[in-house]
């Protein structure tokens, strides 16, 4: 078996505070703290037990985690282990990065989020060039809000021409674009316009809850994390027999880690192995992208 576990465990806090997170500069207790740790032990435990399988881990926290050290020990862990693929991470990247050391880097993969009114852009770029040097294939990205396009401009001339700089639309209503908005933000992004549409997804085939999982602290298993109907607990011994192909329930799907899994848009060949950290296969964002991209948005 092949499979790949989106993992979320009970962290929330974040060191930042964005002001349209619901997390920014929560503070978490200790004994909050210490069970998240040992959440992620029994994850990790189940991981290395899968000899008979393929796996590939994706830390997507509602919170930072890299701040932690049992999350960076957890990576180094992972990527040790011959029948794990990839271990991945969202991160806002304001951690130390003197951990990598531990890390087989080649099966690491960092999504990096550059947060303008929380870090400098010298520093993100910094901690960039840090992960390049250790030979950490990496996207980096933003909201896209329309007040931070001028920075994101910015970010993606000072970027390596080979590191994609990925744009996240805000859909809620909070910031309405423009063709004009949209135009701009594709010239950084050319999958700018695939994220900026909800994808119709009810009754389409998805590989989430058949080689795609989402899985909590407790170990409940979803098909994704937008649908929260349990498949079963992951530690139960019983639980292979839940994965099975299953169509989408929901009417769309907006948000990458979730639409990326549809079949019928044909991500994974965008994507290849660096599906989880988001780095594309080919370089779309250095010429010929836009024909692909309005492809995939129009299907």
């Amino acid at each position: 078996m092949k499979l790949t576990v989106l993992y979320r465990g009970p962290l929330s806090g974040c060191n930042y505070g964005c002001e349209y997170c619901p997390f920014g500069k929560w503070k978490q207790s200790e004994e909050e703290l210490t069970k998240d740790r040992a959440d992620l032990e029994r994850f990790l435990q189940w991981v290395e037990s899968r000899t008979q399988d393929t796996v590939s881990v994706f830390f997507t926290p509602w919170g930072e985690a890299l701040i932690w050290p049992w999350y960076q020990q957890a990576l180094a862990r992972l990527t040790h282990l011959p029948h794990v693929e990839r271990a991945a991470v969202q991160t806002n990247l304001s951690c130390r990065l003197d951990w990598l050391g531990d890390c087989r880097t080649e099966k690491l993969g960092i999504w990096a989020t550059y947060h303008p009114e929380w870090m400098k852009r010298s520093r993100f770029l910094a901690q960039c060039e840090q992960l390049s040097e250790h030979g950490v294939r990496h996207s980096a990205g933003m909201v896209g809000f329309r007040r931070f396009a001028d920075e994101a401009e910015a970010l993606r001339r000072e970027l390596p021409e080979d590191t994609y700089l990925w744009i996240n639309a805000v859909k809620d209503g909070l910031d309405a674009y423009t063709p004009e908005d949209v135009e701009r933000f594709t010239r950084i992004d050319p999958l700018f316009p695939v994220n900026n549409t909800r994808h119709p997804s009810r009754g389409r085939a998805c590989r989430g809850g058949e080689s795609v999982l989402s899985v909590d602290g407790d170990g409940t298993a979803y098909r994704c994390h937008f649908i929260k109907e349990p498949l079963g607990n992951l530690y139960a011994p019983d639980f292979d027999a839940a994965l099975k192909p299953r169509p989408c329930s929901k009417d769309t799907c907006g948000c990458h880690i979730g639409y990326v899994h549809l079949e019928y848009l044909e991500l994974d060949r965008v994507f290849g192995s660096g599906l989880l950290e988001r780095v594309p296969a080919t370089r779309l964002w250095t010429g010929g992208a836009q024909r692909s991209a309005s492809r995939i948005s129009q299907s």
